[in-house]
């Protein structure tokens, strides 16, 4: 069942998964995250890979958990619904620190759950027509996948509980300005800009990305001082690479770098 809930494939160097329910709007059931889990699997075992691609099939990205799903599964059991929420909870966890950049490809709907994976990504490109909320408090629900921790740390307190509290769906050019979105484009354009996005990826040192990201994201956990020691430690230590030596002397000699990802 995950494998067709969620389609993995390779394309340009990247594992795109596709969620694929698109009659119940890609909403989130354990066979969603199986498969998701099953996308990073696959890139985390493929040294050629640069990047994960989360896309949605259809008229939406992800419309959030499937509440039938948790009304005829898990309604009324507290068991049940805990371990529902500690899987979405383990898999949106690895999509933010996986070791390789997760981009988010979002059409249509990005809603609650939907809007989690969002926020769990590290690059978020977005159709014009797409629309992204927090949706919960619309069916009298709080978030059970970091929604109300990880979106005020993305565009600040204030939009987010206007969010959190409307349930609101807003229009990705808006969310784009407060910061949630990287690049709008027409809806037609999604695949390929995110294709591009993916090629000039791959142009860079994996090692340097994956570094990248772990300063960026715990120096945000960190005293600012803190964090600017542990990049200095970091620096010193990525001096001993072979990226680095390749970088530096790709530049000395005019030509393009051959990075090997160590």
């Amino acid at each position: 069942m995950g494998e067709t809930s969620v389609i993995v494939e390779v394309r340009g160097g990247a594992v795109w998964a596709t969620l694929n329910r698109p009659a119940a709007l890609n909403s989130i059931t354990p066979e969603i995250v199986d498969g998701l889990h099953a996308a990073l699997d696959r890139a985390e075992n493929d040294a050629s890979i640069v990047a994960v691609v989360i896309a949605g099939n259809g008229r939406a990205f992800c419309a959030g958990a499937d509440l039938k799903y948790v009304r005829e599964q898990c309604g009324g059991d507290e068991a049940a619904m805990s371990r529902f929420l500690d899987s979405v909870l383990g898999l949106l966890r690895r999509i933010e620190s996986f070791p390789r950049p997760v981009i988010a490809a979002v059409q249509g709907l990005a809603l609650a759950g939907g809007l989690e994976i969002v926020l769990c990504c590290d690059l978020v490109i977005a159709s014009r027509s797409a629309k992204l909320g927090d949706a919960h408090a619309n069916f009298g629900l709080l978030p059970g996948g970091g929604g109300s921790v990880r979106l005020p740390r993305k565009i600040g307190p204030t939009r987010a509980k206007y969010l959190l509290y409307t349930g609101e769906f807003l229009p990705a050019e808006e969310l784009a300005a407060w910061g949630l979105i990287n690049q709008v484009v027409a809806d037609s354009e999604l695949s390929d800009a995110v294709e591009r996005l993916v090629g000039r990826l791959a142009e860079k040192s994996s090692l340097v990305l994956r570094r990248m990201k772990a300063l960026v994201d715990d120096g945000l956990e960190q005293p600012l001082e803190v964090a600017l020691r542990q990049e200095l430690v970091a620096s010193a230590v990525h001096g001993y690479s072979h990226d680095m030596r390749e970088g530096l002397a790709a530049f000395d000699e005019k030509r393009k770098p051959r990075f090997l990802g160590r």
